[in-house]
């Protein structure tokens, strides 16, 4: 039904309409939905219910500024079978994953992506691993990852495993396409794969999601499915739940399910303890501590961490040191984990010397610095902006051979940029992009893409952005509405819609707040045939 109320929209759509969408996709408009969007919205029309349409590809989504090209991508990968190869390197499976998801992401809006894909991926060995690989890759577009796992299935020799679904079922539940997760959680039942895994992030991604009775039916489910639910999974599910900035709501799970049916343990309690803790609510914080106690549970170095960061976070530093000396007190050794907090705690309080006494204190413990502690040291050093310092660290970790990974120049570029530092943040960023060993993740381009749109430079921000898709690294709707948002700023009002298109084109639902920017900015212009244009398709319910 859903099929047939989008092409009810698209026939509704008058001529201007149909050429502004050619203007948007500058590809084919022999069919103008895209075929990710009609993945979604079809109904079963096979055997297989949530069978993807024969001819249906992934094509190439719009490259927006100097270098920009219509054509598809040429990008040529080689496909033998799906059959495990035990000498398949790691370094082999990500190469070959990038290049697979180079081409889905370069392709993803041309209507011939899955004949595109089959005539183009012709040589690479696959195996499970692959599959499992490309998958994560697109956790953050779920209708590509259902794209590449329908046409994965058809090929000869490809195996079904749990570890395959399970990473599509979060893809997917990522842009809240819950129908089509439990359609693979019933074809994993008839299959023999379900897990506690999958329930465990179905409620995950629906917690996520606001949807926290769902979450909660969700681990009910279980036994129904033949999965007998334990104390670990309780505890698996109040984390889930507290994790996404529910910890109340936890909470009362947690006091309902401990009156009828579980007896719950220190980690139950630590749990808690976190989630209170993120929240810097140290009041419910406080008493949960002592309900602990009081049942009997004695603080353990887990414990002690969890409370160390509470009051850290809360930036009740001195409480935080309390703790420590409690902690060492009781003749319980500090992890490496703690020294980072108070390490990172400290270091944004100025509290240099203190930081670096910690540091020190955590070699002598033993500890042998790793990438965490040396980011945390690089974060104290940038606090207090002793940025030669951070730099030297930054070799010392490339010559002891421990780093530096992406979250490493995360931190100097978020203080080089907090300074307004824009050209040493960028000429930190091209290093990044050199090193075969750290190339940029998703959230080192956010960052410097919403750098360039701050600094009114949306034609730097879309240069990097088109760097980015280069790589197969596919954008998350914070930096599509950074950069829509800057579009509409600048005027640049045909860009802003083609980036608001190829956002739907992906699965990813806009926010409210930026389809009302985009609108009135097309509304300031007279443009009112492109805002119909516009709802009529966001209006499209994938669900």
């Amino acid at each position: 039904m859903e099929l047939f109320r989008v092409l009810s929209v698209l026939r509704k759509t008058s001529k201007n309409h149909i050429t502004s969408f050619r203007h948007y996709y500058n590809s084919s408009i022999s069919n103008p939905l895209s075929p990710q969007i009609r993945i979604l919205a079809s109904t079963a029309t096979s055997e297989r219910k949530d069978y993807l349409p024969s001819g249906f590809i992934c094509n190439r989504c719009v490259s927006y500024g100097p270098n920009s090209s219509s054509d598809l991508d040429q990008t040529q990968v080689s496909v033998k079978s799906f059959s495990n190869n035990p000498v398949a390197t790691i370094d082999n499976i990500a190469e070959d994953a990038e290049k697979i998801c180079k081409i889905l992401s370069n392709n993803s809006a041309n209507p011939r992506v899955e004949s595109f894909l089959t005539d183009n991926v012709a040589s690479i060995e696959m195996s499970k691993e692959l599959v499992l690989g490309v998958l994560k890759k697109l956790s953050n577009s779920g209708v590509l990852a259902l794209l590449f796992f329908r046409w994965a299935e058809k090929q000869d020799g490809f195996h079904y495993t749990t570890e395959t679904y399970n990473a599509l079922i979060e893809a997917l539940g990522k842009i809240k396409q819950f129908k089509k997760v439990w359609e693979l959680v019933n074809d994993m039942k008839l299959k023999g794969l379900l897990s506690k895994d999958t329930f465990a992030l179905i409620s995950r991604r629906y917690a996520r999601a606001r949807k926290v009775k769902e979450a909660v039916e969700t681990f009910e489910k279980m036994e129904k499915f033949g999965l007998k639910a334990e104390l670990s999974d309780f505890n698996r599910l109040i984390d889930t739940i507290s994790k996404s900035r529910n910890v109340e709501r936890a909470q009362h799970v947690f006091d309902q399910m401990t009156e009828r049916r579980f007896k719950p343990d220190i980690k139950s309690y630590t749990i808690l303890l976190e989630g209170w803790g993120q929240e810097q609510n140290l009041l419910r914080l406080n008493e949960v501590y002592r309900e602990m106690k009081d049942e009997g549970f004695e603080p353990d170095v887990v414990t002690y961490g969890i409370m160390i960061n509470a009051f850290c976070k809360a930036r009740k530093y001195d409480e935080a040191l309390e703790f420590f000396n409690q902690m060492e007190a009781s003749n319980i050794k500090p992890n490496p984990h703690i020294f980072c907090t108070l390490i990172i705690g400290l270091g944004s309080a100025k509290r240099l010397n203190e930081a670096l006494n910690f540091y020190r204190q955590s070699k002598a413990s033993g500890f042998s610095p790793e990438i965490p502690t040396y980011n945390a040291l690089i974060g104290a050093y940038c606090w207090s902006m002793r940025m030669d310092d951070a730099y030297r660290v930054l070799d010392e970790m490339r010559q002891s051979g421990v780093g530096p990974n992406s979250r490493t120049y995360d931190i100097i570029l978020q203080h080089l940029i907090k300074c307004r530092k824009t050209k040493e943040a960028f000429s930190l960023f091209q290093r990044m992009s050199e090193d075969p060993n750290c190339e940029p993740t998703v959230s080192t381009y956010e960052i410097i893409i919403r750098m360039f749109c701050n600094e009114d430079r949306v034609d730097m921000a879309i240069r990097v952005w088109n760097m980015m898709k280069g790589k197969g690294v596919l954008p998350g709707m914070h930096m599509f509405s950074t950069l829509i948002n800057s579009l509409c700023l600048e005027n640049k009002l045909d860009d802003a819609c083609n980036f608001f298109l190829e956002m739907m084109n992906l699965g990813i639902r806009p926010p409210a707040q930026l389809f009302s920017n985009l609108k009135q900015a097309l509304l300031d212009e007279g443009r009112e045939d492109k805002i119909q244009t516009l709802s009529e398709i966001k209006s499209v319910d994938l669900h």
